[in-house]
């Protein structure tokens, strides 16, 4: 059941838990919907553009995350005292955190996204792996629950077959998962991601996964109101370092229309199954070998990638989120949702990808973002604004669109090369020799691909 129906009166007024370049956008879509907004912001965001552009803003803590935006009952306080009915999440910090979920339910409060019941069964990735089963949608081959022993995983994996990865039940993120090619690797590994998934998550379960070498991660986004689901089509996500997304593009260059009808619809089959309310994103290998794909997990929140399936679809997922959240069923019907053209996304990070991509906080002395059509920047970015050393880095999403995807390629090449940024470091000169390479052109690639690219780019071989 959605939270939503919970509610004690539909939302006017709404409370953004977040900050940076997702809470811009979030705010930006209750206005349009005639809410409005509430920014918080900790110590380190004093003058972030996400406050001054809200109609209300409350400080909830210092800088650090623990003390501010990972702060329930500050946000709860801020949601309180500025007279808010609903919270919206983004992504990161609380946004796929179940007592978070439940606390704002319980302070008659709705929450922007699943029930605390879904985050919790959907975020576990075991747990997901069962539901996805009973829905009958393939996964991975791998074991079935938390392992409770060394023992008992080693004889898993004789059944399953090396390599495997070992992998966190909770989080995501790409932390927690190691790589093991025979027993005496898992036996020695297996320890050390139980205590690095108990260190990241509080939760040191762990399961096996048959490791897929050239896979893809191919992703599909769905929306739906606890009855009924549909789907948004695919983005392509395996342009990644250390399981960190770097690029992503929709639709995938890898799917043929019937492969692409196939993965869609299992997606939709799992949301329903589940009666899943909101925006969501299922996460997906594809092993172009076998030209089979597997379902690995949900995120059962708004995703950093959003954009470019808006630009193919037409469709603003943020304002269906809000919509839904506020007790309307789900407007779009599967025959209404049509995908057209091809569009990007640069991940714009205040990074340095010559010193292995040392963060760079800063001050912003200078900013040029590249206009025309089909450009799109989602950023929180302006002259002369902080970028605090307490979060995440990224400064900017760069999307584009254009008819097809040779053409949308050369319109990225042409913005990026519009976009000036000083005074941070950043990895704007990587997606320029990116978006340049013959390996993108051809659509060539899978989730290991970047890294050995990289390794070249960075030794001047690219």
């Amino acid at each position: 059941m959605c939270v939503a129906s919970y509610r004690p009166q539909r939302i006017r007024k709404l409370l953004v838990a977040n900050r940076g370049e997702i809470a811009l956008r979030v705010i930006r879509a209750a206005r349009e919907l005639g809410m409005r907004s509430v920014a918080v912001y900790s110590d380190a965001d004093r003058d972030a553009l996400a406050v001054r552009l809200a109609d209300e803003a409350v400080h909830i803590g210092a800088a650090h995350a623990t003390r501010s935006y990972l702060n329930t009952e500050a946000l709860l306080q801020a949601a309180s005292q500025s007279g808010a009915q609903g919270i919206h999440p983004g992504y990161g910090f609380l946004a796929e955190n179940a007592a978070f979920a439940e606390a704002v339910q319980a302070a008659g409060l709705v929450f922007v996204g699943p029930s605390a019941g879904i985050i919790r069964r959907m975020g576990d990735k075991a747990a997901a792996r069962r539901a996805a089963h009973t829905a009958g949608v393939p996964t991975v081959p791998g074991t079935e629950g938390v392992l409770q022993s060394v023992d008992e995983a080693v004889e898993a994996a004789r059944a399953i077959g090396y390599p495997l990865m070992i992998k966190a039940a909770a989080g995501g993120g790409g932390r927690g998962i190691r790589v093991v090619d025979d027993e005496a690797a898992l036996r020695e590994q297996m320890p050390l991601a139980q205590a690095e998934a108990a260190a990241a998550f509080g939760d040191g379960g762990v399961y096996l996964e048959r490791y897929l070498p050239r896979a893809r991660h191919i992703e599909v986004q769905i929306l739906g109101d606890g009855q009924r689901a549909v789907h948004l089509f695919e983005r392509e996500c395996s342009l990644q370092r250390r399981r960190q997304k770097i690029l992503e593009e929709a639709p995938s260059p890898a799917l043929s229309p019937q492969l692409r009808a196939r993965l869609c619809a299992s997606a939709v089959r799992l949301a329903e199954a589940v009666g899943y309310c909101g925006a969501g994103t299922l996460e997906y290998l594809y092993d172009e070998t076998r030209g089979e794909f597997y379902f690995i997990e949900m995120n059962t929140r708004i995703q950093v990638e959003h954009p470019i399936t808006e630009v193919i679809t037409g469709v603003d997922l943020v304002r269906e989120m809000l919509r839904i959240a506020d007790g309307e069923p789900l407007r779009l019907r599967q025959e209404d949702i049509a995908m057209r053209g091809a569009a990007l996304e640069c991940r714009l990070n205040a990074e340095d990808p010559q010193r292995n991509f040392a963060p760079g906080p800063g001050v912003v002395s200078q900013v040029r973002w590249p206009g025309g059509p089909g450009v799109r920047v989602d950023s929180m970015v302006y002259p002369g604004c902080v970028v605090p050393p307490y979060y995440d880095s990224l400064l900017a999403k760069l999307i584009v669109w254009d008819e097809d995807r040779p053409q949308a390629l050369a319109r990225m090449a042409r913005a990026l090369d519009e976009l000036e940024l000083e005074g941070v470091p950043s990895t704007l000169a990587l997606h320029r020799a990116l978006i340049a390479s013959p390996m993108l052109a051809a659509g060539e690639f899978d989730t290991n691909s970047l890294e050995t690219w990289m390794r070249d780019w960075q030794e001047g071989k690219s």
